[in-house]
């Protein structure tokens, strides 16, 4: 798996905070749900690099606090057209109704629950 570095930001990273690359290729953080302290909502941008993104990369920061990028496995078209296919190949699903055994049982309480009446 080789990645490419993309932009050499040197980020220092701080527990309790998740970085991500946000909508305008700049490095940002955002508190964890788990992270401990309270911290103002919302991302704070902690770099500025405006990376342009490319189809089939995935992005992300690694432990030098570079934006480095990798080559996805598959490409999300092809898993889309899969599941279209073995949605169209199910078949509907079948009411199921009570058995007789059922109903028998059901009409022999109503019936004795009469006759003690």
């Amino acid at each position: 798996m080789a990645t490419n570095i993309v932009a050499k930001t040197g980020v220092r990273r701080e527990k309790g905070w998740l970085y991500f690359l946000d909508k305008r290729g700049d490095v940002s953080r955002a508190r964890m749900a788990r992270g401990g302290a309270r911290a103002p909502k919302g991302q704070q941008k902690v770099a500025r690099c405006g990376v342009k993104r490319e189809d089939g990369w995935l992005y992300y920061i690694d432990k030098q606090g570079n934006v480095c990028k990798v080559k996805m496995k598959r490409s999300s078209g092809a898993r889309r057209r899969t599941t279209r296919r073995t949605a169209a190949r199910r078949a509907p699903a079948r009411r199921r109704t009570a058995s007789r055994t059922t109903r028998r049982t059901t009409a022999r309480r109503t019936t004795r629950r009469r006759a003690r009446r």
